[in-house]
């Protein structure tokens, strides 16, 4: 039995950003798990019965960078498996690589794109997402 509405975790370290892209992706009928840290995501992830459909990940918070970030959703198999977009404010063409070879299924720049340009971006890709399983 599949969930009524998609789940987004949000993860990032600016606490008005954060709740801003909750209220946008809510009003878009998504539900988020808001996250301040990678720290307190991992710690969501390990306590959730159900992970979520997507994870939305700012590439440098304060107690972690997105590699890291990364790297710890790695260590259980069932984590590798949730597609993680990054939404960054920069994006070298190293990091950006590397972030890709690590799983990272998009990596935007948010100087590039307003939130309310990414929403239905974002919406598009867990649609997909969800019908490929």
């Amino acid at each position: 039995m599949s969930k009524q509405k998609p789940t987004v975790m949000i993860v990032e370290d600016e606490s008005l950003l954060l709740q801003a892209i909750s209220k946008k992706l809510e009003l878009n009928d998504i539900a988020t798990i808001p996250c301040i840290s990678g720290a307190q995501a991992i710690e969501h992830l390990s306590n959730l019965l159900e992970l979520p459909d997507a994870i939305w990940l700012d590439y440098q918070l304060k107690d972690m960078d997105g590699i890291e970030f990364m790297e710890h959703l790695k260590e259980k198999e069932a984590w590798a498996q949730i597609p993680v977009i990054v939404v960054s404010n920069s994006a070298s063409k190293s990091k950006v690589h590397r972030m890709l070879t690590l799983g990272v299924r998009k990596y935007f720049l948010k100087a590039a794109h307003r939130l309310d340009e990414l929403i239905p971006i974002v919406k598009q890709f867990i649609e997909e997402n969800n019908t490929q399983i």
